[in-house]
């Protein structure tokens, strides 16, 4: 294919006489010209100094490079072997998980529940990766996983205000799915082992990180909690009591803060 050139086309415009002007018209032109880049000059450096977003790039500027994150990312940065959760148990007890495996990257219809994939339509649903982990008693699972939106900011921002004002997070009906692993503690690991969940829309980034959690003897949870009220103080359900809340709070906010460190590398400007 024949490269455009970087070079613009020169264009030839036939001028016209311009009349002579007069000294103190001229005069006034000249003070006109020096009070507008006066002007024009004060308002850049209030922007440098005030950091007025009208002067940011268009939206959607900053996810571009962002949005190829998802097969340029190696998988143990996005998923370590290892998370280890400081304080992240009941009572600020010491928490690590340990990856069972990490699912092929997939589209979004199957990897996710249907309600939740038309909730999260507005915004587009481009990639979803999964990986699921086991805690160090070997007694609970958890299921981690990123959304990757076609979205530009101010839809993801529209979405985060839709689940904080709706609650969305809260509603069982929009769980997320587990990712059950053949020939593990996982391999049971499905819909109706689901105990705890968390659902968090990001704004940095064309992303939707979630996490499920459930016990690993494949027993059924007939009460599942969102996070919110599954660490909340006195809660006595199964996932409340078991730690389960914890788990997926845990684990996503471990995945979550490194997702955030990637982005923020991509987005860095080089000196």
């Amino acid at each position: 294919m024949e490269q455009p050139s970087v070079t613009p086309a020169e264009t030839t415009t036939r001028l016209r006489p311009v009349p002579a002007r007069h000294p103190g018209r001229t005069a006034a032109a000249i003070a006109c010209v020096v009070l507008g880049l006066g002007l024009i000059g004060g308002a850049v450096t209030g922007t440098w100094l005030t950091g007025d977003s009208s002067a940011d790039p268009a939206p959607g500027a900053g996810y571009a490079p962002l949005r190829t994150l998802w097969h340029s990312t190696p998988v143990d940065t996005f998923f370590p072997r290892t998370l280890k959760g400081d304080g992240a148990g009941p009572g600020g007890a010491d928490r690590t998980w340990t990856r069972l495996a990490v699912a092929p990257d997939s589209g979004c219809t199957g990897a996710l529940d249907p309600l939740l994939l038309k909730t999260l339509r507005p915004v587009g649903c481009e990639r979803v990766l999964r990986a699921t982990y086991v805690d160090a008693t070997s007694s609970t699972l958890t299921t981690v996983g990123m959304v990757f939106t076609e979205a530009e900011p101010a839809g993801m921002e529209a979405l985060d205000a839709r689940f904080t004002d709706e609650k969305l997070n809260e509603r069982s009906d929009l769980m997320p799915r587990t990712y059950p692993v053949k020939g593990t503690l996982a391999a049971g690991f499905g819909d109706g082992q689901r105990a705890s969940w968390t659902v968090n829309v990001l704004t940095e980034a064309p992303v939707v990180v979630y996490a499920v959690s459930g016990f690993a003897d494949g027993r059924q949870v007939r009460d599942p909690q969102p996070v919110v009220k599954a660490t909340a103080d006195g809660a006595k359900t199964a996932a409340a009591q078991s730690g389960l809340g914890h788990d997926a709070k845990g684990v996503a906010d471990r995945v979550e803060r490194g997702l955030r460190t990637t982005a923020s590398k991509a987005t860095e400007k080089p000196e």
